[in-house]
């Protein structure tokens, strides 16, 4: 038999006789506390699930050829593993939206070691990023992609904290307008010089891009203006190119682009510049999971995004704890009769999720793709 440990100092323990029932007391030799121990089941079966879901493991390729591990597992799909608010104050943050259909998405926010939140909705509205920044401490310093309604959700937020666009994405907006291998002088040089942002390190390149970019506009004025009467209206001939233009002049005038080159900031070490951190080290895993286990129902897909991202925060509960703190399915019904009205973006930030119906994810109605 295993050594026993204690539970309140970690010390060993001995057998100290048996209680009334017949099941065996141990005390501890360290702090002299008395207590049984039991085997819990359901904390290793909890365990062995996330396990599997972390891993590329089928369920054929455990225990019982799959059947026993269904059974034994089932039930924690219906546990919502929530964020928990810790306070601590990030010098950089990273955010950004994933979807797992057309209107739902699972909006995360990480630091450079871990996961700090996460919030089911529809789309990246404001009020869906209000609700996903408020519980986390306004950071020095948030990398984004750009996604829609975050830029409002900032300022109404973190008034305080700098944004840094991901200068990747400004590219990558530039080259579906001009393509990789664009046919005009114009759309080439301005390829070009969006593709110099990821590799401008000083403020003296900066400047220097800056001049070229505002020579190239000027330049090519005239020519982005010319029109062509198509189907008894007047439309620019250069429509695409000109829209490539416009997200470069738009990030230029929000002063987001070059945040990280600021000297104030860069006093503590280097900044990010790109959203790869959440990119590469968030979203691909997640995709990664979904395309391992795939063939789950939208509800489970979206726990298990859910679960992915509870296991890489800073402080997780052991298992135990989480079976007893974590809302289930049936608490959230609950919630849902008491508190079925939607709540204003002034009430607070929402805690579960919003713009979804509940019953579109569990199919209990009639009609299970209703509206609200």
């Amino acid at each position: 038999m295993k050594s026993k440990t204690c539970p309140v100092c970690g010390g060993s323990m001995k057998r100290n006789g048996k209680t009334k029932s017949g099941r065996q007391r141990w005390r501890c030799l360290v702090c002299g506390s008395s207590t049984t121990h039991s085997i819990n089941t359901d904390e290793r079966d909890l365990s062995a699930f996330l396990s599997w879901l972390m891993s590329k493991d089928t369920q054929m390729d455990m225990p019982g050829c799959g059947r026993t591990f269904r059974r034994r597992t089932s039930k924690f799909w219906d546990i919502w593993p929530m964020p928990s608010c810790t306070g601590e104050v990030h010098r950089v943050v990273y955010v950004d939206g994933i979807y797992l259909a057309k209107n739902v998405c699972v909006l995360i926010a990480c630091s450079d070691e871990h996961v700090l939140s996460w919030y089911l909705c529809r789309a990246e509205t404001s009020h869906a990023w209000e609700a996903l920044m408020s519980y986390i401490a306004p950071p020095e310093v948030v990398v984004t992609d750009g996604g829609s309604g975050f830029a409002k959700a900032c300022r109404h937020i973190w008034p305080n904290t700098r944004i840094q666009r991901c200068l990747f994405h400004a590219f990558s907006q530039v080259k579906r307008y001009t393509t990789s291998r664009p046919n005009l002088l114009a759309g080439a040089e301005l390829y070009g010089l969006a593709k110099e942002l990821m590799h401008l390190d000083t403020l003296a390149q900066v400047d220097w891009w800056v001049e070229r970019f505002g020579q190239w506009c000027s330049f090519w004025s005239d020519f982005l203006e010319e029109k062509s009467y198509i189907e008894g209206r007047f439309v620019y001939t250069h429509e695409r190119l000109r829209k490539a233009r416009s997200s470069l002049v738009t990030l230029s005038n929000q002063g987001t682009l070059f945040t990280y080159l600021d000297p104030k900031l860069c006093l503590e070490g280097s900044l990010p510049k790109t959203n790869n951190r959440i990119e590469g080290g968030v979203n691909a895993p997640l995709r990664s999971l979904l395309r391992n286990h795939r063939g789950m129902s939208l509800t489970r897909r979206i726990k298990a995004v859910f679960w992915w991202c509870y296991m890489k925060t800073e402080n997780r509960l052991s298992a135990s704890e989480i079976l007893k703190e974590m809302p289930t399915d049936d608490d959230i019904d609950l919630l849902y009769e008491i508190y079925g009205t939607p709540q204003k973006p002034d009430s607070g930030a929402p805690r579960w999720g919003e713009g979804l119906v509940w019953e579109e994810l569990h199919h209990k109605t009639v009609y299970p793709y209703s509206t609200e």
